[in-house]
């Protein structure tokens, strides 16, 4: 038996200055989320299970579409020391590290991609074996490409760099989709 219909949903803009690092720190949204929200449950089946990661910025919609459960395993990347930091104050010879090896990169003191992408599949995966309503996961964007690039089978490095829009935007992936 397939799960039902998955809905992805990426937690609305943030209030943080451009071209600062944040992933796992819990910062602030830009706007109210009442007007995203009633948007995206026009675009919702009448029924469906809530999944959250607890960070403000995603916990904050998902309450706002229904009865939200969180789990810690959809939180974004822990970048560890470079959180909340301008990208340019971390320094071209560490960017330069991370690029040449973005999955297995951790010198931050974080985690890697592979780690986020191991624990935010896992939790997918939990999910939705234990699903029996269309499921709506309300969760950042390294976290949502990951799961993306798991049910559309495909390697990393296809996934890694994917836009990933904010709510009210959302993708849906039918029941039969692995």
């Amino acid at each position: 038996m397939s799960a039902p219909t998955l809905y992805l949903v990426r937690h609305p803009p943030v209030a943080v200055p451009s071209g600062f690092c944040y992933g796992r720190s819990d910062v602030p949204l830009a706007a109210p989320v009442a007007p995203i929200a009633a948007d995206l449950l026009t675009r919702l089946p009448p029924e469906f299970r809530v999944l959250s990661s607890p960070l403000s910025r995603c916990l904050q919609l998902a309450q706002a579409l229904g009865d939200a459960q969180v789990d810690a395993d959809l939180m974004e990347i822990d970048f560890g020391r470079w959180e909340m930091r301008h990208w340019d104050t971390i320094g071209r010879e560490a960017l330069d590290a991370w690029a040449a090896a973005p999955l297995d990169y951790r010198e931050h003191g974080g985690e890697s991609v592979r780690q986020m992408a191991a624990r935010t599949q896992a939790a997918l995966q939990r999910a939705r074996a234990e699903a029996t309503l269309p499921l709506v996961i309300v969760s950042h964007a390294g976290p949502l490409r990951a799961m993306t690039g798991l049910l559309r089978d495909l390697p990393a490095t296809e996934w890694l760099q994917w836009p990933v829009a904010h709510a009210p935007a959302l993708q849906e992936f039918p029941a039969d989709i692995r």
